[in-house]
């Protein structure tokens, strides 16, 4: 019988992280730092505004694009924050989680040899879905010393003339890293110059822990046009289950996603939708609670991990902390298996989002303060091991 599978999925591996969950899952006493994902329950007001949906019969299709009410009111809230006009019938789609959104622009968007750059550490879905869309992964290994920022110098020497588009995801999953106004205006310049277009993964922007903000490179003069925005409602509204996202882009863009969205999809979950209607219009004290607290355990985690003598630059975004462990002289994989299985605490190696993240373990903070102190004690004991 002929092989069934596709050779271009056969070499796309599958993702680093998987693996440590599976383990998790059998060792009753685990604890694990290594889910991506609130440990908040969606506000109470977006939940009865899903539950009323449903009472009230709305389980029907929505249109492709999604609820033209919803995508108008993340119209205005874009507006709101950043200043920027997206047109809600033309130029937003409604999509199963911001990952969704990420698959379609890409697809939409290239032909077979174009090349996509990516900055790395980065997340685990952007390189196998450049490759399942015929595209040709181009990386950047970001660094430590720059906290992990893309600078212009490191993107000016990956371009060629195959490069179609940038991918950034700021503030970042893993390493939490920001990218305010000023480090993004030199990228903006080069990508106008260039002729490059960017996929703006925006789906931390909310959990920001700077004055400004978050700052959308969709915002500076002349890149909203070559800018494909993607959000969601899974990390600042704490709605993962729902499976919610979007895409904003210039129209032109737009219309050829959503064709794709048609015929996989046909539409984003309704009654997600409806509950979304509730998150964009009042949601913002939910978001304002949620950070304010992301940012109590962030500052408790930077202040142990000094205690421990664990190098770790200052994340000023998302729930992510991206500690090194290149002292130790094991790798990242070695490391968090053996924290698995001597201390039965789960993170994940900073390889799982790219080579150059080997040196680094990716520790989220999404859990509460009682799970955080215990976890790092197990840690500080496990260190204490290795440097006897």
């Amino acid at each position: 019988m002929r092989d069934p599978l596709s050779k271009v999925i056969k070499e796309i591996k599958p993702s680093g992280i998987r693996k440590f969950f599976d383990i998790v899952s059998e060792m009753p006493h685990a604890i694990s730092l290594g889910v991506g994902e609130p440990d908040f329950d969606t506000p109470w007001h977006i939940r009865e505004e899903g539950i009323y949906s449903l009472e009230k019969g709305k389980t029907f299709y929505t249109s492709n694009s999604g609820l033209m009410e919803l995508r108008k009111e993340i119209s205005k809230w874009y507006k709101r924050k950043h200043d920027v006009d997206y047109d809600a019938k033309t130029e937003i789609l409604m999509t199963v989680g911001g990952s969704e959104g990420i698959d379609v622009a890409l697809r939409a968007m290239l032909d077979p040899g174009d090349e996509v750059i990516i900055p790395q550490p980065c997340y685990v879905s952007y390189l196998p879905c450049v490759e399942l869309a015929g595209g040709v992964p181009v990386t950047i290994e970001l660094k430590n010393e720059n906290e992990f920022r893309l600078t212009p110098e490191e993107l000016l020497a990956a371009i060629t003339d195959k490069t179609k588009v940038l991918i950034i995801a700021f503030p970042s999953n893993p390493t939490g890293a920001i990218m305010t106004k000023k480090d993004l205006e030199p990228i903006a310049e080069i990508c106008k110059e260039k002729d490059i277009f960017v996929i703006s993964d925006e789906i931390y922007s909310e959990l920001t822990y700077i004055e400004e903000g978050h700052t959308s490179i969709a915002s500076i003069p002349g890149m909203k046009e070559r800018t494909i925005v993607i959000n969601g409602f899974s990390k600042a509204y704490a709605m993962t289950g729902w499976r919610l996202g979007y895409a904003m882009a210039p129209r032109v863009i737009a219309e050829q996603m959503t064709k794709i969205h048609q015929f996989a999809i046909m539409c984003a979950p309704t009654t997600s939708q409806y509950a979304a209607i509730a998150a964009v219009r009042d949601g913002d004290k939910d978001i304002e609670v949620m950070r304010e607290s992301y940012d109590q355990r962030r500052h408790f985690l930077m202040n142990t991990f000094a205690e421990m003598g664990l190098p770790c630059f200052e994340p000023r975004g998302a729930f992510y902390m991206f500690p090194c462990i290149k002292e130790f002289g094991i790798t990242s994989d070695e490391f968090a298996t053996r924290l698995l299985k001597e201390k039965e605490l789960a993170v994940v190696p900073g390889t799982a989002f790219g080579d150059c993240g080997e040196g680094f373990l990716r520790i989220s903070y999404a859990y509460s303060l009682e799970q955080l102190k215990e976890a790092m004690g197990r840690l500080s004991e496990f260190i204490e091991t290795l440097r006897k």
